[in-house]
């Protein structure tokens, strides 16, 4: 289980929050200009590296409050905040 650094409620457990994916997942500038298949591939194919990655959690069951860490996809271990 993660304990997930809220930077208003304090460390919580990781089932209050929603994943909502890694930071540097953006949005295309032009979806219009994207084929269909680049356009599902965008939405169903995201990235998965090994070590640290700065995600996004929402912390749904709290605040709604949207947190960023950096997380090690090894281990689970929270490297650090985005205060941090």
């Amino acid at each position: 289980m993660l304990v997930i650094p809220c930077p208003f409620c304090g460390p919580r457990d990781e089932r209050e929050f929603v994943y909502g994916g890694p930071t540097s997942a953006r949005r295309p500038h032009d979806p219009t200009a994207l084929s269909d298949s680049q356009w599902v591939e965008f939405l169903t194919v995201p990235d998965n590296p090994l070590g640290p990655v700065r995600e996004r959690w929402w912390h749904a069951r709290g605040c709604g409050d949207w947190v960023e860490i950096l997380r090690d996809t090894r281990t689970h271990e929270i490297l650090r905040d985005r205060d941090g």
